[in-house]
């Protein structure tokens, strides 16, 4: 495929937007970026070390992961694969929006996906299921949501003993809803009803008797599996049944 062929083309007002439109979100992002920044310093992190960490990696429950495995002496292979099971997730993230992300040169679209993450994926995936493509929320939203984790690790790394303990706010369950709220004010057709009631129903199984964080993954699988079993049928396909049939 050749450059010309590549015909997404990003708005910069949109990006903006974007941007503005998860800030709200992004606030909250901060209190746990803080706690962050103090576990890690807690663990013998440096304070710049604990600042590339966010910057660089961008993976909240994967850092909280990694800290909470660190030491003085520190098991690579089982901190890779505690690491990759938690953000197994981002390989069926990253195939729901392939068919926005082919429209773009390979370059652009990896580098737009170091910004996705369970928030802006749900804004695009929500929008693309209404017959909207928007990239521009994985970046505009993603800068918002990766600035404030940056900042709140900042905050974190010295100034930690402000806010210790963002659970005893309420502070976790706001991703958790938000999130809620995106799939309610999706598709509700069969296929997809089914789909969520399944999803769901299979991550509280997996989280009560298998290891921990398997349950983010085999819920969205066996979501999945619905979505790839159940084909809706598409009009032109009831149109060409009409006309065969006798």
């Amino acid at each position: 495929m050749n450059a010309s062929t590549y015909s997404y083309q990003f708005r910069p007002e949109k990006v903006r937007s974007e941007f503005f439109r998860l800030l709200p979100i992004s606030l909250f992002v901060v209190a746990f970026g803080a706690a962050f920044g103090l576990a890690a310093v807690q663990k013998g992190l440096e304070p710049l070390q604990a600042i590339l960490m966010s910057f660089t990696v961008f993976a909240g429950a994967s850092q909280f992961a990694a800290v909470d495995m660190w030491g003085s002496e520190v098991s690579l292979i089982p901190l890779i694969a505690v690491v990759f099971a938690i953000n197994s997730r981002h390989l069926l993230m990253g195939a729901s929006l392939y068919p926005m992300l082919r429209e773009m040169s390979p370059g652009r679209r990896y580098g737009l996906l170091l910004f996705l993450t369970d928030a802006n994926w749900a804004v695009s995936a929500q929008e693309y299921q209404s017959g909207k493509r928007n990239l521009e929320v994985i970046l505009g939203g993603g800068l918002a949501l990766w600035l404030a984790w940056i900042f709140g690790t900042w905050l974190g790394v010295y100034f930690g003993g402000l806010l210790q303990d963002p659970k005893s706010l309420g502070l976790d369950m706001v991703l958790g809803c938000f999130l809620l709220a995106m799939a309610l004010g999706g598709n509700k057709s069969p296929r997809t009803l089914v789909a969520w009631t399944v999803a769901a129903i299979s991550s509280l199984a997996a989280w009560k008797w298998l290891p921990p964080n398997t349950h983010v993954v085999v819920g969205a699988l066996a979501g999945g599996a619905i979505g790839f079993f159940w084909l809706e049928k598409k009009p032109d396909d009831t149109v060409a049944d009409g006309e065969t049939s006798p």
